[in-house]
């Protein structure tokens, strides 16, 4: 299999810090902010177009919640060590990593 030097294994290319680290926040972030997806579904059950005006509060605490782990620098860094261990893994067994489940 592919053997990458000490310095490459660290570096990012640009797919890989702007889409796959992106998608890994995004999951994680989902999951942590649970009870606001929750909270954001059982609104929208049962409701077309007015879901966008009577789920307002609910949508917009959602996205706050999100949003506060886009900007954490240090969750980032959690999520690129993280993609930067299975990309290693990957790297030396050829197996992809398991999806994240739900809480």
């Amino acid at each position: 299999l592919l053997k990458m030097a000490a310095t490459e294994s660290e570096s990012l290319r640009k797919v890989e810090k702007d889409v796959l680290i992106a998608k890994k926040m995004r999951e994680k972030a989902k999951l942590l902010c649970s009870d606001y997806v929750k909270s954001f579904e059982e609104c929208c059950k049962g409701r077309t177009l007015s879901m966008v005006f009577s789920c307002r509060k609910e949508n917009e605490a959602l996205k706050s919640c999100i949003a506060s782990y886009y900007t954490d620098q240090a969750f980032f860094e959690d999520c690129k060590a993280e993609y930067l261990q299975e990309r290693k893994e990957f790297l030396e067994t050829g197996q992809r990593p398991q999806k994240l489940k739900r809480m």
